[in-house]
C-alpha cells in the first residue's frame, strides 16, 4: 500500500511495500511517487496522475494495458494497481494498492508457450496424415497401371477418391487456424470439382452447384461428412445421367433451426429404380452411406426421382457446436 498526495509525494507505504520495492520507509516518505516507476513511463505518469485527481474514483489503473513497477536494485516488476481516493484534513490523497504479478505473468507465459506447441505439434500431426492418405492414393495410382479389369479399376478409383476426401480435411486443417474444426464450405468447393475431374465429367453437360453456409465443422463430423459427400456425388456421376444425357447436381450445406446441420445432394437425371432401398443396397458405397449416417447420428431421407435427392439432418455434439 503506497499513499500519495495530490503533488505526488509519498505519504504513507505500509511494511510489505518495504519488502516488495526494496527501500526502508525512511527512504520513500516525502519522495516522488514517480520513483517507483520505470523510468521509460515516468514522463507520462505526472499527466495521468493529474487526470485521476480531476474525477478521482475507486478504479484500477490502466485498465487493458500492463503495469510495471521499479525496484531499488534497477529491476522491473509486472503490476496490478487499485487506485483509491481517501479525503483527508490536508486533501484528496491517492491510495494505491499495488500487486506483484511476476508469478501470475510466468505461469501465463508457460501456459501461452505451451498451447503454442500444440498448435505447432497438431499442424504438424495433420499434415503428416495428410501426406501419408496422399502416398497410399498414388499407390492405387500405380496398381491401376498394372491392371486390365475396368471393374477392378473402377473400384480403386472409388477408393482413391475415399482417400481424397479424407486427405483434403486434414489438408483443410493444417492451413486453418483451427485445428478442431473445418471450413465445409470451402472443402465443398474444392471436394467437388476434383470429384468431376476424377470421372471424367463435363461441367457444360453435368453442371454442379454448390449452395453452402460458413459452418465449421469438427473433425470427428468433418470427416464422415466428406466421405457421404464422396458417395453420393460420385453415384451421381456414375448412374444419373447416362450417355450424353446434361443436367444439375446440387448440393446444399446449411444449418438447421437447432444445433443441428443439414446436408442434401439431389440431381435432376433419370432417378433411382423402384426396386432401390438402403437397407438392401448391395454396393460398398450405399453400404458406407448408411454407416457413415450412422456415425453422424443423422436422419436420412431419400426422394426417389424429380428431382433424386439424398438428405442427411445431423447434430452437432454438446462443446462441438458448428460455428
Amino acid at each position: 500500500m503506497v499513499m500519495a498526495n495530490r503533488y505526488g509525494q509519498i505519504e504513507m507505504v505500509n511494511t510489505q511495500a518495504e519488502r516488495v520495492f526494496g527501500y526502508p520507509r525512511v527512504e520513500l516518505l516525502g519522495k516522488s511517487v514517480e520513483q517507483l516507476v520505470p523510468e521509460r513511463f515516468r514522463h507520462q505518469h505526472a499527466g495521468l496522475r493529474g487526470s485521476y485527481l480531476a474525477e478521482p474514483r475507486s478504479r484500477p489503473m490502466g485498465a487493458g494495458r500492463d503495469l510495471y513497477a521499479l525496484r531499488k536494485d534497477g529491476s522491473e516488476f509486472p503490476v496490478e494497481i487499485g487506485l483509491n481516493p481517501i479525503e483527508t484534513d490536508r486533501g484528496t490523497m491517492v491510495l494505491s494498492a499495488i500487486v506483484d504479478i511476476s508469478d501470475r505473468k510466468q505461469k501465463e507465459e508457460r501456459i501461452t508457450a505451451a498451447l503454442k506447441e500444440k498448435d505447432i505439434l497438431l499442424a504438424e500431426i495433420h499434415h503428416r496424415v495428410k501426406n501419408n492418405l496422399q502416398v497410399i492414393h498414388s499407390l492405387f495410382d500405380l496398381q491401376s497401371g498394372r491392371i486390365a479389369d475396368p471393374v477392378a479399376i473402377g473400384m480403386l478409383r472409388e477408393s482413391q477418391n475415399r482417400i481424397r476426401s479424407m486427405a483434403l480435411i486434414h489438408q483443410r486443417l493444417y492451413e486453418g487456424k483451427d485445428f478442431a474444426c473445418v471450413d465445409f464450405r470451402s472443402f465443398l468447393q474444392t471436394m467437388v470439382p476434383t470429384l468431376m475431374s476424377s470421372y471424367g465429367a463435363d461441367p457444360s453437360r453435368i453442371a454442379p452447384k454448390i449452395r453452402a453456409e460458413e459452418v465449421q465443422l469438427p473433425i470427428n463430423a468433418a470427416v464422415p461428412c466428406g466421405l457421404v459427400i464422396n458417395e453420393l456425388v460420385s453415384n451421381v456421376l456414375k448412374h444419373a445421367f447416362p450417355g450424353n444425357r446434361g443436367g444439375e447436381i446440387e448440393i446444399d450445406f446449411r444449418r438447421g433451426l437447432d444445433s443441428d446441420v443439414i446436408l442434401s445432394v439431389s440431381d435432376n437425371g433419370i432417378g433411382l429404380p423402384d426396386s432401390f432401398s438402403l437397407s438392401n443396397a448391395s454396393t460398398l458405397g450405399m453400404q458406407l452411406l448408411s454407416l457413415l449416417a450412422d456415425q453422424l447420428g443423422a436422419e436420412m431421407s431419400i426422394k426417389p426421382a424429380h428431382p433424386t435427392q439424398f438428405s442427411l439432418r445431423f447434430p452437432i455434439g454438446e462443446g462441438d457446436q458448428a460455428t
